[in-house]
């Protein structure tokens, strides 16, 4: 009975987890339009009007290549100097412009309102071709919009439209035409009395219209292409040339998110008509992104991190007393984080999204984040990038200490005493070669001293003996010159090393090669002691091999970290060697007992 009770669940628990809504908004696709319909039938207008409402990105053709030059990208200098040689951009630039922002990193955010592709123009893709490249796409439209409209009343709205030269902007016939513009004052006159607060609106919006006063209304002018007999031609093309595509594109999707307006309508009535729509499919908007600070409010650089985020938390809010919260990061930079560093942000560069705060490092991590911050935020994020050190003395536990945290965060354990073993070994068997030449010039140069010092007292002992035989013997000189000994030869009998002897001693000399030996055996047991560069140097490639592995360590792993280094540093001069190369760590483990501290502590 017992566990029944408790596997009941409470009535007034709440089980909303703002973590794995959060975490489902982030994982989930963002809203992609495409609007079809005639050439001249309210497709621009209606994204633009969708665009800014639902938070899409707008994709057109104009809307493109604007972006392009004025950001200076590839496809923007490109289409400058076209421009500038006073050639048009070919449909193929422009295809590839349209394919590209479809990919970019905000769209994968934002999602899209595509609007003019397909493109009538088959001059670099044929029409299917074109609905194959959407068919394809990632992110593929969620709903498709078709604005339906009689080829005669579109052929008379486009044919009465006019276009401001300076301005660039296109008004419809109701908007310049005194006698249609009349007509509409008087209709409104008869609803005075019912509706006076309106008619006060509109009468002032009417006197600031600039269109009003006469000297504007003579610079408008007609477009080649809204001429009536340019107009059907393209009208007719559309039908002969791309509808029946489309019409199986149409075929293809689910009706539940197929729209069809009625392109009579006025453009705000569609425009609400297809919110409408959207809201009841449950279609999200996409989530802005807010910047909490601006130039005129004032510096926070030097508070804390508790009061600056409380400070923050106040600015530009949505709704009266709804604070922005904090989020896991704190003041740490998502991105940086992600990227596998922990820096501090920059108060004036923060930013609120789903309702929490988020302070970026550097003018290029908020760009980032604002084209996108869903790579940024979705887990294992915010997730320690694993850079440690361990030290401490042996049999403390800090080989295993260094293992458990390596099998917390899926990092690796780089020991430095195995890592720099085969260095060491490379550094001894130079020493020990450095050793056998030395050693063997010493060597040489030892016994050929030595056997100068042998000759030069042989020589000097034979004439000491010489001398004193030629003495006593003086006056038997003559009867016994004929008959003894020539002491002169006896010299010459007598051992000794000859110059030409001693220049021959080579490396292969028996004493050579014995005090070699010698001195090989001693440099072999000897320590060596590599400099603390060469264990930077070490670690440095250690840790550059591992981060080629990183992303395979688990989904969505930074690319730095992932690594903690037993065994090291060593000195100060090691601290030093780890800051000139940038390796320093983020944490930092130093074991000691604490016993013998307590003891001392007790004596005192």
């Amino acid at each position: 009975m017992a566990s029944q009770e408790e596997k009941t669940p409470q009535p007034f628990a709440d089980i909303f987890n703002e973590d794995e809504a959060e975490k489902s908004f982030l994982l989930s696709k963002p809203t992609c339009l495409i609007i079809l319909g005639k050439p001249g039938s309210g497709k621009k207008t209606l994204a633009r009007k969708l665009a800014q409402i639902w938070k899409c990105i707008l994709i057109e053709a104009l809307e493109v290549i604007q972006t392009n030059i004025q950001e200076e990208t590839e496809y923007g200098l490109k289409c400058q100097e076209l421009l500038f040689k006073g050639q048009s951009i070919s449909e193929e630039l422009v295809t590839e412009m349209i394919l590209k922002k479809i990919e970019s990193p905000e769209v994968a955010h934002y999602g899209y309102v595509l609007s003019g592709f397909p493109s009538l123009s088959e001059e670099y893709m044929t029409v299917s071709q074109q609905i194959e490249k959407i068919k394809n796409l990632k992110l593929k439209p969620d709903l498709l919009i078709n604005i339906k409209c009689s080829d005669y009343d579109l052929c008379q709205r486009i044919s009465g439209q006019r276009q401001h030269p300076d301005s660039g902007h296109v008004y419809q016939r109701n908007q310049w035409d005194p006698n249609i513009m009349e007509k509409h004052k008087k209709e409104k006159d008869q609803h005075e009395e019912e509706n006076e607060e309106e008619e006060e609106q509109e009468e002032e919006e009417i006197a600031e219209d600039p269109l009003k006063m006469l000297e504007f209304l003579h610079q408008l002018v007609q477009r080649p292409e809204d001429v009536l007999e340019n107009a059907e031609e393209r009208v007719g093309m559309y039908k002969d040339i791309m509808l029946p595509h489309l019409e199986d594109l149409m075929a293809e999707q689910d009706c539940q998110y197929l729209m069809e307006l009625d392109g009579n309508q006025q453009p705000d009535d569609l425009f609400i008509s297809v919110v409408v729509r959207l809201q009841s499919l449950g279609v999200r908007n996409a989530a802005p992104i807010i910047r909490l600070q601006s130039q005129q409010e004032e510096m926070l650089e030097g508070l804390e991190n508790d009061e600056l985020l409380r400070v923050l938390s106040s600015y530009k809010l949505i709704a009266h007393r709804y604070r922005w919260r904090r989020s896991k990061w704190g003041q740490a930079c998502p991105v940086a984080l992600k990227e596998g560093d922990i820096v501090m942000g920059n108060p004036d560069l923060a930013v609120s999204f789903l309702g929490k705060m988020y302070v970026l490092s550097s003018p290029e991590a908020l760009k980032t984040f604002m084209l996108n911050p869903r790579p940024y935020l979705l887990p294992p994020m915010p997730l320690p990038p694993c850079k440690v050190l361990v030290f401490g003395p042996p049999f403390s536990g800090r080989t295993t200490l260094c293992n458990l945290i390596a099998h917390k965060y899926k990092g690796k354990v780089l020991d430095m005493a195995k890592l720099i073993q085969p260095h060491m070994e490379e550094i001894r068997e130079e020493n020990i070669e450095q050793v056998r030449r030395d050693t063997v010039e010493k060597a040489i140069t030892a016994v050929k001293n030595r056997l100068e010092l042998e000759k030069q007292s042989s020589e000097s002992g034979d004439l000491q003996e010489h001398s004193s035989v030629k003495e006593a013997d003086d006056s038997e000189e003559a009867t016994k010159s004929g008959e003894g000994i020539n002491l002169e030869e006896g010299i010459t009998i007598k051992p000794a090393i000859t110059s030409e002897g001693i220049s021959e001693i080579t490396a292969d000399h028996p004493e050579v090669q014995a005090m070699v030996e010698e001195a090989i055996k001693s440099a072999s047991v000897s320590e060596v002691t590599p400099s603390p560069e060469i264990y930077a140097e070490v670690l440095e490639r250690a840790i550059a091999e591992l981060m080629k592995k990183n992303k395979d360590r688990f989904p969505g792993a930074p690319e730095k970290g992932g690594w903690v280094v037993d065994n090291y540093p060593l000195s100060v001069d090691h601290w030093s060697a780890l800051s000139e190369k940038g390796l320093l760590p983020d944490t930092v483990v130093c074991l000691k007992d604490t016993e013998k501290d307590e003891e001392k502590c007790k004596k005192y």
